[in-house]
């Protein structure tokens, strides 16, 4: 069952003096939990990190003037319906933009929903046309909204489409399903995915409270099936900017066989500012995280230059050159010579 947000006073996550500040919200911005997400949140809990994530809040009408509609600019490299063309050798493919949950930080947030459709066949007809026609393409993200709420029929007719594409050598599903409503992801799904090219799949988990025994099932499938599994995460204020919480998240991912990718800055979407930190203080976080973790488990930090410019690593730089030459960091933050002179190891 989907919950909307009459139903969230019911189901104890709205007090009910908030509910005519939360139907506001969801005129603006469209509101949807899974049972599975309801499961997890604590309602006595006023800073539940879950709940954060799903459930609306009067905030998001404060908008910063460097907030905008489209923050990472998808509509001025979208050439043709249900493609985004920001790099050379790759595309975004959006087949739909409706999803089983709605993040209250999202960067598609005015674009998902009760206006976002399924691509119809003739659209995405002219959207395969649009890969085949050009063999710079290397790589195909399927998005949305969320691919892996289309019927599996139609995710094995989409997977055969693009591979049929000579050019086309890999195609990656970015999703929050597994996560947020696991049980979508069946034998007819798993099957749907396969493919002679590379087929990959990238997870959507931002807190280690969201690795539930039901979601860790729906990754297990998915793993047992040889498919190739990542992860991105988004950095949140108040949900998951903590050392030892990015530790945990990234260590269970790792042990379910899903290699951490992206770690986002939160994009300037409208309403979302509450959601976001420093970039100085994401840098801190990735130090203390390579002290702490595995190479495994470092995810790479990054920031999507506003106005389609694509994403770019931010991180903490561990290198830089003096006039005696590089100077660089270890995990513990001390500096050392490279190369180191003499027989022993120079520090700074």
């Amino acid at each position: 069952m989907t919950l909307r947000a009459d139903d969230l006073v019911p189901a104890g996550l709205v007090a009910p003096e908030r509910l005519d500040g939360v139907r506001q919200v969801a005129k603006r911005f469209q509101v949807a939990l899974t049972d599975d997400i309801v499961a997890l949140i604590d309602p006595g809990d006023a800073a539940d990190p879950i709940a954060a994530q799903f459930v609306p809040s009067a905030v998001e009408f404060e908008t910063a003037s460097e907030e905008q509609a489209d923050p990472i600019g998808d509509e001025r490299r979208s050439p043709v319906p249900g493609i985004v063309h920001r790099y050379r050798d790759r595309v975004l493919l959006k087949p739909t933009l409706v999803c089983p949950v709605y993040c209250r930080y999202c960067f598609r947030r005015e674009q998902i929903g009760a206006r976002g459709k399924v691509l119809g066949r003739a659209a995405l007809e002219r959207a395969y046309s649009y890969i085949r026609e050009r063999p710079e393409i290397w790589e195909v993200v399927v998005t949305g909204g969320d691919p892996f709420l289309l019927a599996p029929r139609r995710i094995g007719e989409l997977v055969a489409a693009v591979a049929a594409v000579e050019h086309v050598q890999v195609i990656r599903f970015h999703t929050r399903v597994p996560i947020v409503d696991p049980r979508r992801v069946s034998a007819r799904l798993v099957q749907a995915l396969e493919a002679e090219k590379a087929v990959y799949v990238v997870v959507h988990a931002n807190h280690p409270r969201e690795l539930s025994d039901t979601a860790r099932a729906a990754v297990a499938r998915l793993a047992r099936a040889g498919i190739p599994l990542l992860s991105q995460s988004v950095l949140l204020r108040g949900v998951n900017d903590d050392a030892a919480v990015l530790e945990e998240l990234f260590r269970k991912l790792v042990a379910m066989r899903v290699k951490p990718y992206y770690l986002h800055h939160p994009d300037l979407a409208r309403g979302t500012g509450h959601f976001r930190g420093d970039i100085a203080d994401g840098q801190r976080l990735m130090r203390e995280l390579r002290r702490r973790a595995s190479g495994l488990c470092q995810p790479t930090y990054v920031l999507d230059i506003p106005g389609g410019h694509g994403k770019v690593p931010v991180g903490p730089c561990w290198l830089k050159n003096d006039a005696a030459g590089w100077v660089v960091e270890d995990a513990g933050g001390t500096a050392h010579r490279y190369p180191p002179r003499g027989r022993g190891e120079d520090t700074v």
